[in-house]
């Protein structure tokens, strides 16, 4: 598949999005931009959900990852799905109580000013990271397999990628987003099913053939719980993963905007729970696809891609379906998968960045009404700006399986936020407002120096994603420390 081609795709993908998006944001009200008016149904959001959770990082880099770490991912997997059920019964009937616009109100109403901002800012700079992840991915891929071929800077690629997405957002916002995010994860989800039936015909099996092979059980292993010191041990895998998704779902704006557009409770309760029994199945298929991408390198000898002298195994799935003669099947369905996969996540960061900053940062509610939009659009441009700065910067200095990074990332940056959301929900004090920022920084700084610890010094103990709960508990106890005494009363801090 030559370059044009997949330039060609591409705009008529795009042009598809466009065209949901002139339905969409017809009434181009800050309403329908933030909240969708309140009126999305809940299976509709269910579906699109999946998509956007998965994102261009799951649709290369977990299929990377299986040469290295088996099917462990699945260990992060389940503990999503109990982390999912946390966030349904616990966190949901909380927001729509408040019927809040950004979920971080809850923190000003609870604790106050200051507890909220450090709390819109957790977001800010964790969304801001996960966002430029996902889009550095499809980036560097857009750049290896086109625009190298044509001269293109890798700069240029990631301006246009993030122009794109403005385009259709600018107007419908998070209503826009809700019905492209479920044509998205339609794409996505059948490139994922076609990639492995293609392949398997290719190798002359079925999927049964496949599933029964001797090569698959080089890669199938799941469950690791021999050395508790290993980085991918059962206990610590599953307990990160249950953190991982309370914060970067629950505590997150990007995925609760979503869930807040639902009528009422009930329907995005039950969006919830459909979305996560489906993401467990989804996540499997991707590293069935993973194992499967390996065992067809090594029987027609494909080398690792390598890109600035590095070998990357984030690009084994794009070189096998542009480059290792699968037809133009496999090629047009890989693309379809992985700009669906890509700009579902992203177009849903830069409308939540959208609503956080305008909401938690420069109070757009209480402004008078014609500024709103004006303001709302100023600050739509603003943070895609901001995304292209860092998805560039990500190039000179991100050198790990984007998969790992981005939850690694999370570990630090979601912290604050699951300690503040923790005390206030399990405990009825109030707080010195005014000290949770010196609670925050101190605790970030222990938990990077707890991460770099040698191994030697910890008996070979290798720290993985438990470093997000040890943060959000660290959190906690720093803001014990800070309560204010249930006899005490605000005029006599």
């Amino acid at each position: 598949m030559t370059p044009i081609h997949i330039l060609l795709l591409i705009g008529i993908y795009f042009l598809l999005l466009l065209l949901i998006s002139y339905f969409t944001g017809r009434n181009d009200s800050n309403e329908d931009f933030f909240r969708a008016g309140k009126s999305a149904p809940w299976f509709l959001v269910a579906f699109g959900m999946i998509g956007a959770s998965l994102s261009g990082v799951t649709f290369i880099s977990v299929p990377g990852s299986v040469e290295a770490t088996s099917f462990s991912y699945m260990q992060v997997v389940f503990g999503y799905l109990a982390g999912y059920f946390v966030i349904a019964f616990v966190l949901l009937p909380i927001y729509y109580r408040m019927n809040v616009t950004s979920i971080y109100e809850y923190l000003e109403e609870r604790f106050g000013w200051h507890s909220y901002k450090l709390g819109a800012l957790s977001f800010f700079i964790s969304r801001v990271l996960g966002a430029s992840f996902r889009l550095f991915l499809v980036a560097i891929v857009l750049q290896q397999f086109v625009f190298d071929a044509w001269g293109v800077p890798f700069e240029l690629t990631v301006v246009l990628s993030i122009v794109l997405i403005w385009v259709y957002t600018f107007r419908g916002g998070i209503k826009t987003i809700v019905w492209t995010d479920t044509l998205q994860t339609l794409f996505m989800l059948c490139s994922v099913g076609l990639s492995i039936y293609f392949i398997n015909q290719k190798l002359g099996w079925n999927l049964i053939d496949f599933l029964n092979s001797e090569e698959l059980r080089d890669y199938n292993k799941i469950w690791f719980t021999s050395d508790w010191n290993a980085r991918n041990h059962l206990v610590k895998s599953f307990l990160g993963g249950m953190f991982i998704t309370i914060c970067m779902t629950g505590l997150d704006q990007d995925m609760m905007q979503k869930n807040l557009t639902c009528k009422s409770l009930k329907d995005a309760r039950k969006n919830m729970i459909s979305f996560s029994l489906v993401l467990v199945i989804v996540n499997f298929l991707f590293l069935l696809l993973g194992a499967l991408l390996f065992i067809y390198a090594d029987a027609i000898n494909i080398g690792m891609p390598i890109m600035d002298g590095k070998p990357r195994t984030d690009l084994l799935f794009p070189e096998i379906a542009l480059n290792s003669g699968l037809g133009l099947g496999v090629a047009i369905t890989f693309l379809l998968g992985l700009i669906a996969a890509a700009y579902s996540s992203a177009d849903s960061a830069l409308t939540s960045l959208t609503t956080s900053f305008c909401i938690d940062f420069l109070g757009m509610e209480h402004l008078p009404e014609p500024r709103k939009k004006t303001l709302r659009k100023r600050t739509h441009i603003g943070m895609s700006l901001l995304l292209i700065a860092v998805v560039i910067l990500f190039k000179y200095v991100l050198d790990r399986n984007v998969i790992d990074g981005l939850l690694t990332v999370a570990t630090y940056t979601y912290g604050p936020l699951l300690g503040l959301f923790s005390f206030g929900i399990l405990t009825s004090y109030k707080l010195r407002d005014n000290l949770v920022w010196i609670v925050a920084l101190l605790v970030i700084f222990s938990v990077v120096g707890i991460a770099n610890l040698p191994q030697d010094w910890l008996g070979g103990y290798q720290i993985g994603y438990e470093l997000l709960p040890l943060n959000g508990l660290l959190t906690f106890i720093g803001l014990w420390l800070i309560r204010i005494p249930k006899t005490q009363t605000v005029s006599g801090k």
